[in-house]
């Protein structure tokens, strides 16, 4: 009985044995007493830091999604079971198109599972906190649906008018490897501009130049901003020679959409002073 709960729950040995006792071998009651304690056990660890995880994706040549999962050490990213509940969650965005992350979590992860109940479930199998960061579908309508993952750490997804998968391909491995902020200049954040026109500007006052001369110099490092950090103003990795808008012009084609995820980006990360933990362990 004990092997058969293990198999239905995922949880641990010595757990499965303990919650047959209680329940007089009720598997039922047993299961029920198991998901009660993982919901607690999800609670407990909600609070913790989950910076490490994985980019999952999904397609089904007519849509894509992308999601990333995050638990808190690298090591549990390499699980099988947290690799399984993230391949989950990526299917249950292509297949529900959730418009939340609340929508999402009531969405089936497996028969008769919803994605938060198997996410409680994992974090009282595995002991570390797992969230959901974030997750993006796209649907072709009529134009070219194209992803990439990097390993498991970086994912893009990308919608193309014209072209074909290939391109869609390439132009998703140059997203990963060059970090555009938007497709086009006119896409660009206004808010970005202006703190870098600050920063320039702060720069530019130290050399000792007049207004104008500072003003025409501000002018041509915005616009070398602009083009190092747009998609179409970049040089094509696969052959610098071009840029990504002379590519895309040549095939007949444009980017429509495009999203970039990177595990962990974002999220402050914890340090922890080991040398001071030891020190405080050893004057206890």
């Amino acid at each position: 009985m004990v092997k058969e709960l293990r198999e239905r729950t995922g949880a641990g040995m010595m757990d499965c044995k303990k919650v047959l006792t209680q329940t007089g071998g009720d598997m039922a009651a047993a299961i029920e007493e198991l998901r009660i304690k993982g919901a607690a056990a999800a609670e407990k660890r909600a609070g913790r830091t989950a910076a490490e995880g994985v980019i999952v994706s999904a397609t089904d040549g007519m849509a894509c999604a992308l999601a990333e999962i995050n638990c808190e050490t690298d090591f549990v990213a390499k699980d099988d079971s947290f690799r399984a509940f993230s391949a989950a969650v990526a299917d249950a965005v292509l297949a529900a198109n959730p418009r939340d992350a609340a929508a999402l979590a009531d969405s089936a992860a497996a028969v008769g599972t919803t994605v938060e109940a198997a996410r409680r479930e994992l974090v009282a199998k595995i002991g570390e906190n797992v969230t959901v960061r974030r997750f993006a579908r796209f649907d072709a309508d009529g134009g070219v649906v194209s992803s990439y993952l990097h390993g498991n750490r970086i994912g893009v997804m990308l919608v193309l008018d014209g072209g074909d998968d290939a391109l869609g391909r390439d132009i998703a491995m140059h997203i990963a490897a060059s970090r555009p902020l938007c497709i086009a200049e006119e896409d660009m954040d206004p808010g970005v501009v202006d703190r870098e026109r600050e920063i320039l500007t702060a720069q530019a006052r130290e050399s000792g130049k007049p207004d104008d001369i500072i003003e025409k110099m501000i002018g041509g490092r915005i616009r070398k901003f602009l083009k190092e950090n747009t998609l179409l103003g970049q040089p094509f990795v696969k052959d610098p020679d071009q840029s990504v808008g002379a590519l895309l012009a040549s095939r007949g084609a444009s980017v429509r959409r495009m999203v970039r995820f990177e595990v962990g980006e974002g999220i402050e990360k914890k340090q922890d002073d080991f040398v001071a933990e030891v020190m405080a362990q050893a004057g206890a």
